[in-house]
């Protein structure tokens, strides 16, 4: 073997170094995955909502389901390479590390803007109530839900999973494992029972969402809110698997961070709804 062909496989079986701390993203299969999966989860609940005939012979729920399970599968596997991009790989530096967090907030920003959207509609209607209404808020024939029943210990409850999703985030910078599962598993448990005390208001509620204006703001503000409520206990449900198998350190945990962020701003939304929705409402 030649000189030069010596020094091609070397090279070839060298390690490469980068010489600056960003992560080039390989390529990925999955967000054109998501993206087909969204498309058939659009077309099956358009379908469904309006009652046409879909290729499987229903009015569209197999869609639906379709859709689900696909987006579900292709979001799994593609949170499933950043956290071995991150947390196997070392990808996600320091540098890395700031840009996620910068991208989780600005997320949240435009959450706050489509929630700001949402109050904009409640207080055009509950602070100068139109004829229609009968001149007042609740409207005429609506029968508003009490704030110190249901909502009250809702308000409790997601009250004190902030309180203990701080205490474990404090624990995971102290180096406190004990404690920062045991403070993550008390904030799951009382987002799960938020969620079902949310679901027996709306099963007890004495309007629906089709009673008007108070009941379309209603439902779209509560139950916006209490999806995104799912969607930060599954955070931290990934967030507290993952600190079981010592993912985390004191020093790198963003996706911790950003789940811990995101539910800090789920309590924040509540407490306006709170007091706007249920007490200044009723």
């Amino acid at each position: 073997m030649s000189n030069n062909n010596i020094l091609t496989q070397l090279q070839s079986e060298r390690p490469k170094f980068q010489l600056h701390p960003y992560h080039m993203v390989t390529v990925s299969p999955w967000p054109l995955f998501v993206s087909f999966s969204l498309l058939i989860l659009t077309s099956g609940s358009v379908t469904y909502f309006n009652g046409y005939p879909s290729p499987f012979g229903d009015s569209g729920i197999v869609l639906v389901a379709i859709g689900l399970i696909c987006t579900s599968l292709s979001m799994g596997l593609w949170f499933r390479d950043i956290v071995t991009e991150g947390t196997f790989l070392g990808d996600h530096t320091f540098k890395v590390q700031k840009g996620l967090s910068l991208g989780m907030g600005l997320f949240i920003v435009t959450e706050v803007m489509f929630f700001f959207s949402i109050f904009w509609a409640l207080f055009n209607s509950c602070l100068s109530p139109d004829i229609e209404l009968g001149g007042q808020w609740p409207p005429m024939g609506i029968e508003a839900i009490s704030p110190f029943e249901l909502p009250l210990l809702n308000t409790i409850l997601l009250l004190s999973s902030g309180a203990t999703v701080t205490y474990s985030h404090h624990a995971v910078l102290n180096k406190n494992r004990a404690g920062a599962i045991t403070g993550l598993v008390l904030t799951v448990l009382l987002a799960a029972v938020f969620t079902y005390c949310q679901g027996i208001e709306y099963i007890n509620a004495p309007f629906s969402i089709s009673d008007g204006v108070y009941g379309s703001t209603f439902f779209m503000s509560t139950g916006f809110h209490g999806f995104h409520v799912i969607i930060g206990t599954l955070m931290l449900t990934v967030s507290l698997g993952r600190l079981i198998q010592y993912h985390f350190t004191n020093t790198h945990h963003v996706g911790y961070e950003s789940a811990i962020l995101y539910w800090h701003f789920v309590d924040v939304v509540w407490l306006f709804l709170f007091v706007s929705v249920y007490w200044f409402g009723s």
